[in-house]
């Protein structure tokens, strides 16, 4: 499999495979999604894609999607709605600002299971980060998707020890380079 960058009106032509490739990776646990939730996801993916500074990923054997990164800028205001709200409340409102506020925020990563261990997340994740201004990127995971963190840890990312508020579970991790990184 190859990994290439896709422009956001690209995307629709892949529309089938990462519908596949959510359902197949968020359906599992720890994040037990009802398989229709891969059509959900790539509807909004149409919309993301008009986000500023959207950019993707495709891991593509032929035009077989086998796994996806998508990433945006986090605009400058930070936002309240989706976890957004829940995160400024776990980090404090000046700390999301600082950190999180212009910088790249890794929306979705996933790897088909029969795509994995071949290093494509790796790839994938540094496809959609390499332009992370000043390195500045950062995600939300579960807590409770233990191979995900690993993954995430071996990558050099570094979790805030302050958790998402929320039935969710979630967690923000910062990206290697970024800057506050090393103050964790």
């Amino acid at each position: 499999m190859r990994v290439q960058l896709v422009g956001g009106g690209s995307l629709p032509a892949y529309a089938d495979g990462i519908r596949q490739v959510y359902a197949a990776v968020f359906s599992a646990p720890p994040w037990n999604e009802d398989p229709s939730a891969g059509a959900r996801y790539a509807e909004r993916l149409a919309s993301d894609a008009g986000r500023p500074g959207f950019t993707a990923a495709l891991a593509l054997d032929g035009d077989a999607v086998g796994g996806f990164a998508t990433a945006w800028t986090t605009p400058g205001v930070f936002p309240s709605d989706r976890s957004y709200g829940r995160v400024a409340e776990a980090l404090g409102p000046g700390r999301a600002a600082a950190w999180l506020c212009g910088g790249l925020e890794v929306d979705e990563l996933a790897v088909a299971p029969a795509a994995r261990g071949a290093g494509l997340g790796a790839a994938l994740l540094g496809a959609v980060t390499g332009a992370a201004p000043d390195g500045r990127c950062w995600l939300l995971t579960s807590a409770r998707a233990e191979a995900t963190l690993r993954f995430y840890r071996r990558a050099g990312w570094r979790q805030v020890p302050a958790p998402v508020p929320g039935r969710a579970g979630l967690v923000v991790l910062l990206g290697p380079d970024h800057p506050d990184a090393a103050h964790l």
